[in-house]
Protein backbone atom coordinates (compact mmCIF):
# COMPACT_ATOMS: atom_id res chain seq x y z
CA UNK A 1 0.00 0.00 0.00
CA UNK A 2 0.78 3.62 -0.93
CA UNK A 3 -1.16 6.78 -0.43
CA UNK A 4 -0.40 10.29 -0.32
CA UNK A 5 -1.64 12.05 3.43
CA UNK A 6 -2.85 15.03 1.06
CA UNK A 7 -5.45 12.42 -0.22
CA UNK A 8 -5.82 10.43 2.92
CA UNK A 9 -5.34 7.07 3.43
CA UNK A 10 -8.92 5.47 3.39
CA UNK A 11 -8.27 3.15 6.25
CA UNK A 12 -10.50 3.09 9.01
CA UNK A 13 -7.42 4.56 11.53
CA UNK A 14 -4.89 6.90 10.57
CA UNK A 15 -1.22 4.48 10.57
CA UNK A 16 0.59 7.27 10.58
CA UNK A 17 1.22 7.32 14.80
CA UNK A 18 1.26 3.10 14.43
CA UNK A 19 4.64 3.78 11.92
CA UNK A 20 6.76 6.07 14.39
CA UNK A 21 6.70 3.84 17.37
CA UNK A 22 7.39 3.93 20.21
CA UNK A 23 7.71 7.16 21.30
CA UNK A 24 8.90 8.49 24.53
CA UNK A 25 5.97 10.39 26.14
CA UNK A 26 7.08 13.93 27.96
CA UNK A 27 5.06 14.47 30.80
CA UNK A 28 5.12 18.04 30.74
CA UNK A 29 4.67 20.17 33.71
CA UNK A 30 4.26 23.76 33.95
CA UNK A 31 2.67 26.89 35.81
CA UNK A 32 0.54 29.67 34.07
CA UNK A 33 1.18 33.54 35.44
CA UNK A 34 -1.15 33.04 37.92
CA UNK A 35 0.14 30.40 39.71
CA UNK A 36 -2.14 27.09 38.41
CA UNK A 37 -0.29 23.87 37.88
CA UNK A 38 -0.69 21.73 34.88
CA UNK A 39 0.78 18.48 33.81
CA UNK A 40 0.02 17.01 30.47
CA UNK A 41 1.69 13.70 28.47
CA UNK A 42 3.33 14.37 24.97
CA UNK A 43 4.43 11.76 22.95
CA UNK A 44 5.53 14.09 20.40
CA UNK A 45 8.60 14.42 22.28
CA UNK A 46 12.42 13.52 22.74
CA UNK A 47 15.90 15.05 23.40
CA UNK A 48 17.47 16.46 20.59
CA UNK A 49 21.25 17.96 21.37
CA UNK A 50 23.66 16.87 24.17
CA UNK A 51 25.99 20.12 25.09
CA UNK A 52 23.81 22.04 26.07
CA UNK A 53 21.39 19.62 26.88
CA UNK A 54 17.93 20.06 24.99
CA UNK A 55 14.87 18.63 24.56
CA UNK A 56 11.49 19.07 22.54
CA UNK A 57 7.69 18.66 22.26
CA UNK A 58 5.11 19.52 19.85
CA UNK A 59 1.50 20.36 20.57
CA UNK A 60 -1.14 19.42 17.91
CA UNK A 61 -4.48 20.60 19.42
CA UNK A 62 -5.97 23.77 21.36
CA UNK A 63 -8.61 24.25 24.15
CA UNK A 64 -12.03 26.24 24.19
CA UNK A 65 -10.40 28.13 26.98
CA UNK A 66 -7.32 28.93 25.38
CA UNK A 67 -6.17 30.96 21.95
CA UNK A 68 -5.07 28.43 19.08
CA UNK A 69 -3.13 25.80 21.26
CA UNK A 70 -3.26 24.22 24.84
CA UNK A 71 -2.56 25.02 28.22
CA UNK A 72 0.92 23.76 28.37
CA UNK A 73 2.44 26.04 25.40
CA UNK A 74 0.47 29.09 26.72
CA UNK A 75 1.74 28.50 30.55
CA UNK A 76 5.23 28.17 28.38
CA UNK A 77 4.57 31.45 26.45
CA UNK A 78 3.77 32.97 29.97
CA UNK A 79 6.84 32.05 32.10
CA UNK A 80 9.83 30.70 29.57
CA UNK A 81 10.17 27.33 31.57
CA UNK A 82 8.62 23.75 31.85
CA UNK A 83 9.32 20.21 33.56
CA UNK A 84 9.19 17.34 31.43
CA UNK A 85 8.56 14.32 33.78
CA UNK A 86 9.64 10.73 32.98
CA UNK A 87 6.71 8.36 32.84
CA UNK A 88 7.37 4.46 34.70
CA UNK A 89 4.55 1.97 34.26
CA UNK A 90 3.55 2.45 37.38
CA UNK A 91 1.83 5.76 37.09
CA UNK A 92 0.64 4.60 33.86
CA UNK A 93 -2.92 5.51 35.23
CA UNK A 94 -1.89 8.59 36.25
CA UNK A 95 -0.50 9.91 33.12
CA UNK A 96 -3.40 9.00 31.59
CA UNK A 97 -5.94 10.96 34.05
CA UNK A 98 -4.17 14.20 32.75
CA UNK A 99 -4.37 13.43 29.50
CA UNK A 100 -8.31 14.68 30.25
CA UNK A 101 -9.52 18.10 28.41
CA UNK A 102 -9.90 19.90 31.69
CA UNK A 103 -11.01 23.73 32.42
CA UNK A 104 -6.98 26.13 32.69
CA UNK A 105 -7.97 26.56 36.10
CA UNK A 106 -7.66 22.63 37.06
CA UNK A 107 -4.69 21.12 38.53
CA UNK A 108 -3.78 17.86 36.61
CA UNK A 109 -1.75 17.02 39.49
CA UNK A 110 -4.99 17.18 42.10
CA UNK A 111 -7.17 15.56 39.54
CA UNK A 112 -4.83 12.71 39.41
CA UNK A 113 -3.51 12.78 43.11
CA UNK A 114 0.05 12.95 42.40
CA UNK A 115 2.19 14.25 44.71
CA UNK A 116 3.87 17.48 43.42
CA UNK A 117 7.48 18.95 44.52
CA UNK A 118 9.42 22.27 43.64
CA UNK A 119 11.62 22.36 41.03
CA UNK A 120 14.74 23.82 42.14
CA UNK A 121 15.63 26.09 39.37
CA UNK A 122 12.71 26.99 38.06
CA UNK A 123 9.28 28.11 38.99
CA UNK A 124 7.26 24.88 38.61
CA UNK A 125 6.48 21.96 39.65
CA UNK A 126 7.35 18.27 39.27
CA UNK A 127 5.94 15.15 40.31
CA UNK A 128 7.24 14.08 43.26
CA UNK A 129 7.59 10.35 42.59
CA UNK A 130 8.99 10.37 38.57
CA UNK A 131 12.37 8.63 38.11
CA UNK A 132 13.30 11.59 36.95
CA UNK A 133 12.63 15.07 35.97
CA UNK A 134 14.16 17.79 33.83
CA UNK A 135 13.80 21.28 34.74
CA UNK A 136 14.17 23.39 31.27
CA UNK A 137 14.32 26.80 29.88
CA UNK A 138 12.80 27.79 26.74
CA UNK A 139 14.71 28.37 23.79
CA UNK A 140 12.45 28.73 20.88
CA UNK A 141 8.63 28.03 20.18
CA UNK A 142 8.53 27.39 16.53
CA UNK A 143 5.23 27.27 14.72
CA UNK A 144 4.85 24.42 12.29
CA UNK A 145 3.04 23.73 9.34
CA UNK A 146 -0.95 22.94 10.00
CA UNK A 147 -3.07 24.12 12.24
CA UNK A 148 -2.38 24.60 15.97
CA UNK A 149 0.94 22.60 15.76
CA UNK A 150 3.73 23.88 17.69
CA UNK A 151 7.27 22.92 18.93
CA UNK A 152 8.65 23.56 22.02
CA UNK A 153 12.35 23.53 22.29
CA UNK A 154 13.89 23.83 25.83
CA UNK A 155 17.70 23.70 27.52
CA UNK A 156 17.86 21.39 30.20
CA UNK A 157 19.00 23.93 33.56
CA UNK A 158 18.10 20.81 36.31
CA UNK A 159 18.54 17.09 36.08
CA UNK A 160 16.31 15.15 39.16
CA UNK A 161 17.06 11.45 39.24
CA UNK A 162 15.49 8.98 41.81
CA UNK A 163 18.09 7.44 43.96
CA UNK A 164 16.71 3.91 43.17
CA UNK A 165 17.06 4.33 39.51
CA UNK A 166 20.99 4.87 39.76
CA UNK A 167 22.94 1.28 39.90
CA UNK A 168 26.61 1.63 39.52
CA UNK A 169 26.89 4.66 38.30
CA UNK A 170 24.33 4.69 35.41
CA UNK A 171 20.42 5.60 34.99
CA UNK A 172 18.88 2.26 34.61
CA UNK A 173 15.88 2.44 33.26
CA UNK A 174 15.43 -0.94 34.22
CA UNK A 175 14.32 -0.58 38.01
CA UNK A 176 11.15 1.82 37.05
CA UNK A 177 10.40 0.75 33.42
CA UNK A 178 9.50 3.17 31.08
CA UNK A 179 6.08 3.66 29.24
CA UNK A 180 5.98 4.57 25.76
CA UNK A 181 3.49 5.25 23.53
CA UNK A 182 2.74 3.08 20.08
CA UNK A 183 -0.41 4.18 17.49
CA UNK A 184 -3.87 4.56 18.29
CA UNK A 185 -4.53 3.94 22.18
CA UNK A 186 -1.86 1.70 22.59
CA UNK A 187 1.36 1.74 24.63
CA UNK A 188 4.56 -0.44 25.91
CA UNK A 189 7.10 -0.97 28.44
CA UNK A 190 9.99 -1.48 28.51
CA UNK A 191 11.88 -4.27 30.73
CA UNK A 192 14.35 -6.06 28.59
CA UNK A 193 17.75 -4.56 27.19
CA UNK A 194 20.23 -5.47 24.61
CA UNK A 195 23.56 -3.80 23.66
CA UNK A 196 25.80 -3.12 20.57
CA UNK A 197 28.74 -1.81 19.87
CA UNK A 198 29.75 0.74 16.97
CA UNK A 199 31.70 -0.46 14.39
CA UNK A 200 34.23 2.53 15.15
CA UNK A 201 33.75 1.53 19.23
CA UNK A 202 37.37 1.18 20.77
Amino acid sequence: MFYEPKNGHGLSHNPFNAIVTPRPIGWISTRDAQGIDNLAPYSFFNAVAYVPPQVMFASTASKADQIGTKDSVANIRETGVFCVNIVEYAMRDAMNATSATLGKEVDEFAHAGLDKAACETIACSRVALAPAALECKVTQILTLEGDENYAVFGEVVGVHMRDDCLVDGRFDITTYHPLSRLGYRDYTVIRDLFTLSRPDDT
